[in-house]
């Protein structure tokens, strides 16, 4: 590992892990719309909102820093990359949530709520692998593990979609529940641009 001695450099840690900490907090709102009554999905989906704005602060702040800063602890392509994705991450979420109300959705699919589970892990595990950021240290099991989440996720969203086309639905539904399954999808999809960003980064501090 390359040797660095910058003290300003610290402050990317401490908003990469607030960032991914505040997409567990998306996560948990994901999980508490599962069990919402259709009334109370406004309010959630504003509470999610506001994650998301959070989130856009948070990657704001990084980009500030990287722009300011001289020496950063990794190679600043990298830095913009893992912050875009993490970003990328909340906008689905919210997105999902919005959607939901959007649309009216009176009942979601069976198998949603394994989408919304694959995601509040992978949230769990990026929180839990930004901080080893710092030493480059324990990150091998979180990028094995949020890709084989990914292809679960992947799993889940065919089965969804072969529901939705078994002729249970109307065409309309179908549109509204498809759009909403797809964004989800593409929220884990973003979890694995994140882990492979961070392997990309290990890698090259190694």
């Amino acid at each position: 590992m390359r040797f660095r001695l910058t003290p300003r450099e610290t402050s990317f840690y401490d908003m990469f892990a607030a960032s991914a900490d505040n997409i567990v907090t998306g996560s948990k709102l994901l999980m508490e719309l599962l069990g919402a009554e259709p009334s109370a999905r406004a309010e959630i989906a504003e509470r999610m909102r506001a994650a998301e704005h959070a989130g856009d602060d948070a990657t704001h702040a990084i980009f500030h820093q990287l722009n300011s800063s001289f020496i950063t602890p990794f190679d600043r392509e990298d830095i913009y990359a893992l912050a875009s994705s993490l970003d990328d991450i909340m906008d689905f979420m919210e997105e999902a949530v919005d959607l939901v109300v959007l649309y009216q959705v009176e009942e979601l699919p069976k198998g949603v709520e394994q989408q919304i589970e694959v995601l509040a892990r992978a949230a769990a595990l990026t929180a839990e692998a930004m901080p080893h950021l710092r030493t480059m240290d324990n990150l091998t099991e979180y990028w094995i593990e949020v890709n084989r989440l990914e292809n679960q996720a992947d799993q889940i969203h065919r089965k969804l979609l072969a529901t939705l086309f078994n002729g249970k639905y109307d065409a309309i539904e179908v549109l509204k529940l498809k759009q909403i399954v797809d964004v989800l999808e593409e929220a884990a999809d973003a979890f694995e641009h994140v882990a492979n960003t961070v392997e990309t980064i290990a890698v090259k501090e190694s």
